[in-house]
């Protein structure tokens, strides 16, 4: 029933300046992949076939990774690095498949949706915000998208954090739980601890109701004075379900600098070539450590 996704990766990633002047965010390389091709290959693992990347200037690097390179490719293949070239080719999307939308401003995650609006026609899509990036044995979408039907209605991925964590995160307001899926009546975005009503976090993957687009072009700018999506998601309340699935799996807050490093261990841990150099590696750097 999902077949298109949207990847909203027009954020400026001030956290890596200044990596991140020149080198989109969502470039940045966990072991040997960025983090926006992470994305991609979980989106193609749950049946996804369009993928619209909502953009902005200076973030053409994304457009070029998804592209063949023939000089690349043929250079390869005289080389016989057939491993590698099946590596780049296997990553290309084709250009049927991949669509770029400009955001113009920095206008909040519910904006850069609006943005793709005239390009979503089935009844429900998904997103993916690279920025979590997450470590399961079943891609995370994948998970939702095989739980997933119509009476869910907007469905967000979830997750527990600490209790001194929930003002950084939209936080579910839980009605009863069946086994993954969580049927909640409201969502608050980024509440004190003492107005948490769980711990209940929602992060980077969605399923939506084409019908959210409507309530995001009537909306106003919320916090920040950006167009939020949690407020539309809890705008459809309750005519339109939220559920919220706790999927299987670890995830990796890629948007930080401690994040992206951790992700970088687990990451690496899954490559028993790369995890036999790692370990010792670690020990050496800890067991010398010496704050300047």
């Amino acid at each position: 029933m999902v077949k298109t996704c949207i990847l909203p990766v027009a954020g400026l990633g001030s956290r890596f300046l200044p990596a991140t002047k020149s080198i989109p965010k969502e470039m940045l390389v966990v072991v040997d992949k960025p983090l926006i091709q992470y994305a991609v290959e979980e989106a193609k693992a749950a049946g996804i076939e369009r993928f619209i990347f909502v953009t902005s200037q200076g973030k053409s690097a994304i457009e070029d990774h998804f592209d063949r390179l023939q000089l690349l490719e043929q250079t390869l293949a005289n080389r016989k690095k057939y491993d590698l070239l099946e590596k780049i080719v296997s990553n290309s999307l084709e250009p049927s498949q991949a669509v770029y939308v400009r955001q113009p401003a920095p206008l909040g995650l519910g904006h850069a949706i609006l943005c793709a609006r005239h390009l979503i026609e089935e009844d429900s899509f998904a997103i993916i915000l690279a920025d979590d990036l997450i470590l399961s044995k079943t891609p995370c979408l994948r998970q939702m998208t095989d739980a997933y039907d119509s009476n869910d209605g907007n469905m967000v991925a979830t997750m527990i954090v600490e209790p001194d964590h929930v003002s950084r995160y939209g936080i579910l307001t839980i009605e009863n739980q069946s086994g993954l899926k969580i049927c909640a009546s409201n969502v608050i975005e980024k509440p004190s601890i003492s107005t948490a009503p769980s711990q209940s976090a929602v992060i980077g993957r969605y399923i939506l109701r084409r019908e959210i687009l409507d309530t995001l072009s009537k909306q106003a700018p919320g916090n920040g004075a950006e167009i939020q999506l949690t407020d539309a998601i809890q705008r459809m309340l309750p005519n339109t379900p939220l559920t919220g699935y706790a999927y299987e799996g670890e995830r990796f807050d890629c948007g930080t600098k401690e994040g992206w490093l951790e992700a970088n261990i687990a990451f690496a841990c899954q490559d028993e070539n790369v995890y036999a150099h790692l370990v010792p590696m670690l020990k050496r750097y800890v067991d010398n450590y010496n704050p300047r």
